[in-house]
């Protein structure tokens, strides 16, 4: 273990003094607080000293789990999570390094939800803050180690600390400071202050918290300032759930001060925003500051102190708080995300077209071999322009989305699928107009694509005054009309590919880097097989993926098997939970010899498989959504078998398999869907 023995011993009794930890918390003294190795992995070890729990390569090989289990917890308030470790490797083996994970177990899901990820070594102990957003459900933490490359490569865990509130809070009053670290600076930075600390030639104040000399705060001291502008930074821990609401802090500063007191956040990509600024310096006691905050994706707090010299006297900082209620001096409504977002399945949603006459057109058609159905199910609705009743020469269609608040990143998908056009430059182009229109800025525009094909775009913007997207859809010419649809438009706050987005749940796939956690008892030539873009037969397949329109899915390649062959992909093992489970995927039957596609269901322990739906024959050319419903109590597999059908043109695929707790909320929908169509139901040839 190259643990430090130094650092060891100073954080020992400052992090385990507390004997009394809440639920959910282990300072690992005389045991492990509840918190158990699970029996078919490697056992975490508890260092005979006290004081941490740890696995290493020198009982175990590379590759090789330790998994830790925690007893029933409840967060039905947000808690903060908080995790003392440190990961060491050998310095010759850097690129494959251990790796520490930290998953959330849910009591009606059949698996788990990783919620951090860490894997970079350290000479010092760390500490991860991870916010859990109140929930009634019941859960387990489980944290997974996994022994990287060395004969030296170690996991420790020195504490696990779940308390109430959010863990950008904090009043500095226990010795790792909430997470909150320190930007170093060779002449400025921030020190602990209170507690009967007399390093600084200031004289300084009594904490907020306890208003004595016992309590503890934050400040930054000019003394030591040698160059003009000289910054000190306090950086939080970062957020690792969406947060919105206020956030309040003391402060504090000398008379007649020469600096700059601001408060700035950051994203994963480095990209800085003020959100706060100090006005006037306020009385000698401490005053209170409320800043509108909102973390929709990850992100820091920075408290930024800027010296113009010497004289600038000391700040000090002290009882950080956040509530999900706005501040009292806000007035605007917070932007969201659901109103700028729409799938038309039941109308235009918030938005809206000009005046002059809907150049766009909600419609909604019976997929077949000819037809192709929405993005969003296959037979919903989805929005065309330039049909043939109002396709001329010159034609335009505008459609407005809701206004978008300025100085916010925004992250813009959708879907758009072109037929007919014989040049496809700018049939569809996305505009950014500034409120009353007088500023136009052309954001994206088809070049080429695939024709018949939904396609996925996005966009990532930024403008600093409010703004509305537009979708505009062009006729140039009498000769060259063709047909633009448009379906499952999403705004975000944040940027498309924004570096700290965590990876989707175990229990989704979109086979884009890989067949996640799927299995085949055999792989060959007649298996399931993961591809993009067409399948090599004629008249059978799919021209492209449903989650991108140029990303990959799983199928079956016909001309590689024989009538009747079948093929199985099996998921991974699945927990047993009560209720229901709903299962979602898309699947891809177009071919006049298609076969059949099954989804069975293996439950542990039985020989026998149970049907949980089929389809048989040519469906589509589109893919269409499938919805399943089942309950199943002990652990089991979930298996997608397909069969060849007569001829060559029977290629089956599927896509964006998604499992979800609880029964499918779009079951009744679906029903009524395919009932039959509404008699105002626009229907569109291609």
């Amino acid at each position: 273990m190259l643990l430090r023995g130094v650092l060891l011993a100073v954080l020992a009794p400052q992090l385990a003094g507390a004997l009394d930890l809440p639920a959910g918390s282990c300072a690992f003294e005389e045991n492990t607080c509840g918190f158990d190795s699970v029996f078919t992995y490697l056992p975490w070890i508890l260092n005979e000293e006290g004081h941490y729990i740890y696995v290493d390569t020198s009982f175990a090989k590379q590759g090789e789990k330790a998994v830790l289990l925690s007893s029933d917890l409840q967060a039905e308030e947000w808690s903060c999570l908080r995790l003392v470790y440190q990961i060491t490797a050998s310095s010759r083996s850097p690129s494959d390094t251990s790796r520490l994970n930290l998953y959330v177990r849910f009591e009606d899901e059949s698996f788990d939800r990783l919620l951090w990820s860490a894997k970079e070594p350290s000479d010092s102990w760390l500490i991860a803050s991870l916010d859990l957003q109140n929930s009634s459900k019941k859960f387990k933490i489980l944290i997974e180690g996994v022994l990287g490359q060395g004969s030296t490569a170690s996991i420790a865990l020195f504490e696990i600390k779940m308390t109430t509130g959010y863990c950008i809070e904090c009043d500095f009053e226990e010795n790792h400071l909430c997470g909150f670290v320190n930007r170093w600076n060779p002449n400025v930075n921030w020190f602990v202050g209170g507690g009967n600390i007399r390093n600084s030639p200031s004289v300084l104040p009594q904490d907020h918290t306890f208003k004595s000399e016992l309590g503890h705060y934050m400040y930054v001291d000019s003394v030591y300032v040698k160059h003009f502008q000289e910054v000190a930074q306090l950086i939080s821990p970062m957020t690792t759930a969406p947060m919105s609401g206020c956030l309040s802090f003391y402060y504090q500063l000398q008379q007649g001060n020469d600096n700059i007191f601001s408060l700035y956040t950051r994203d994963g990509a480095g990209l800085y925003e003020e959100i706060w600024k100090m006005g006037q310096p306020g009385n000698a006691a401490w005053n209170l500051a409320e800043v509108e905050f909102s973390a929709p994706y990850p992100m820091e707090v920075i408290f930024e102190v800027a010296f113009n010299g010497p004289k600038g006297g000391y700040v000090a900082l002290d009882d950080i708080s956040f509530s999900p209620v706005h501040c009292q001096n806000q007035t605007e409504l917070p932007f969201s995300a659901m109103e700028a977002s729409c799938n038309f399945e039941e109308d235009l949603c918030n938005f809206y077209q000009d005046k002059e006459g809907p150049g766009w057109t909600r419609v909604k058609v019976k997929p077949n071999m000819y037809r192709a159905g929405d993005h969003t199910s296959g037979i919903g609705y989805y929005l065309l322009a330039n049909t043939k009743f109002t396709s001329q020469p010159g034609y335009i269609g505008r459609l407005y989305g809701p206004s978008l608040p300025g100085n916010l990143q925004y992250c813009l998908r959708f879907y758009y699928a072109i037929y007919g056009f014989l040049k496809m430059s700018d049939t569809l182009a996305v505009y950014i107009f500034e409120e009353n229109h007088v500023v136009q800025e052309k954001i994206w525009s088809v070049l080429e694509s695939p024709r018949g094909v939904w396609m996925q775009a996005e966009i990532t913007f930024k403008k600093p005054m409010p703004t509305k997207v537009v979708f505009i859809s062009l006729c140039k010419s009498f000769w060259d009309c063709g047909l633009v649809a448009l379906d499952d438009i999403t705004i975000e706050l944040g940027s498309c590919s924004s570096p700290e987005r965590l990876p989707p749940p175990p229990g989704e796939c979109t086979f884009e880097q890989d067949e996640c956690a799927f299995t085949q008892e055999r792989r060959n030539r007649s298996s399931w097989h993961r591809r993009r873009g067409e399948t090599p037969t004629s008249y059978t397949g799919p021209k492209g993926d449903h989650t991108t329109g140029v990303g990959y899915y799983m199928y079956i390649e016909a001309s590689h098997m024989v009538y009747g062959q079948k093929a199985q992909l099996l998921s991974w093992s699945l927990r047993g939970v009560t209720g229901k489970h709903c299962l979602t995927f898309f699947y891809h039957m177009y071919g006049a010899g298609t076969g059949l596609l099954s989804v069975y269901l293996k439950r542990e322990g039985e020989n026998e498989e149970s049907l949980l739906w089929r389809r048989r024959g040519e469906q589509s050319i589109s893919w269409l959504r499938a919805l399943i419903e089942y309950s199943c109590e002990r652990q089991h597999q979930v298996i997608f078998e397909a069969i060849r059908g007569v001829s060559i043109r029977s290629d089956i695929a599927i896509d964006d398999v998604k499992f979800q707790a609880g029964p499918c909320a779009e079951m009744e929908d679906l029903t009524q869907q395919s009932s039959g169509y509404s008699e105002d139901l626009n229907e569109i040839e291609f």
